[in-house]
C-alpha cells in the first residue's frame, strides 16, 4: 500500500471526510485542514507529497493558496489537484495559470479522484528517477533532479510545466496534439480544454524567455519542440 502523504483542504466536513475515506482505502497517509491559512502552515511543516485543494475556502481562497505554494521554492514541486464546484472554463484556466496540476469538479467520483492522484504521484516519481539530461541551446532539463536551467540559472516551473517541457523536448521535431500532451502526463481519462493546454504553453514560453521560441505552434495540430 502506498505511503505517500496527501493534504486535503476543504471547509465542508462531508466533502473532506469523503475525500479522506477514498484516500485512506488506498493506503495514503492523509492530513486535513479547513482553511487556506492552515493549508499553508501544514504544507510548510509537513511537506506532503500531493495536495487536494478546494477553491472556495474561508479567509485565503484556494487560488491564493496555490499561488503562494508555487511561489515557495520549497513547496512549488508539490502537485496540486484543485477540487471545486466552480466548473466553468474560466475558473479552471485561472487555477492552471497559477500552477495547479489537475482539477476535479464537484460532485466527483471517488475512482476518478484516486486515478488522478495515482497518476500525478507516479509522474512525480518517474521524473525524479529518470537520469538522461535533455539539452537544447542554453536550456538543460535534468529529469533526475527535476530541474531546468537556462544559461546556468535555475528556472521555477510547476510539475505540469516541467512534464510538458520534458515531453516535448525529449522528442524534438515530433508534433504533439494537445490531447497527446495531456495523455502523456495525465492519461487518456483526463478531461481538458484546448485553452487549458494553451495556458500551460504560454506560461512555459514566458519562463523560457528567448528559448520560448523552441516550442513551436503547428497550426491546426498542436505543438513541437524545434529540431
Amino acid at each position: 500500500m502506498s505511503k505517500a502523504s496527501i493534504l486535503v483542504v476543504d471547509d465542508e466536513d462531508d466533502i473532506r471526510e469523503l475525500v479522506q475515506l477514498n484516500l485512506d482505502r488506498e493506503g495514503y497517509r492523509v492530513l486535513t485542514c479547513e482553511t487556506g491559512e492552515q493549508a499553508l502552515a501544514v504544507a510548510r511543516s509537513k511537506t506532503p507529497d500531493l495536495i487536494v485543494l478546494d477553491l472556495m475556502l474561508p479567509g485565503i481562497d484556494g487560488l491564493e493558496v496555490c499561488k503562494r505554494l508555487k511561489a515557495d521554492s520549497g513547496l512549488q514541486q508539490i502537485p496540486v489537484v484543485m477540487l471545486t464546484a466552480k466548473g466553468e472554463e474560466s475558473d479552471i484556466v485561472a487555477g492552471l495559470e497559477l500552477g495547479a496540476d489537475d482539477y476535479i469538479t464537484k460532485p466527483f467520483s471517488g475512482k476518478v479522484l484516486i486515478a488522478r492522484v495515482r497518476r500525478l504521484l507516479r509522474r512525480a516519481t518517474e521524473a525524479s528517477e529518470e537520469k538522461g539530461l535533455v539539452k537544447a541551446h542554453d536550456l538543460v532539463i535534468d529529469p533526475g533532479r527535476h530541474e531546468v536551467t537556462l544559461g546556468g540559472k535555475p528556472l521555477t516551473l510547476t510539475l505540469t510545466e516541467f512534464n510538458i517541457l520534458h515531453t516535448l523536448a525529449r522528442r524534438p521535431g515530433q508534433v504533439f496534439t494537445r490531447y497527446q500532451i495531456v495523455d502523456s502526463i495525465h492519461g487518456d481519462d483526463y478531461l481538458v480544454t484546448d485553452r487549458a493546454v494553451d495556458v500551460q504553453i504560454v506560461a512555459l514560453r514566458r519562463k523560457l524567455g528567448a528559448c520560448g521560441k523552441l516550442i513551436e505552434t503547428v497550426r491546426g495540430v498542436g505543438y513541437r519542440f524545434k529540431d
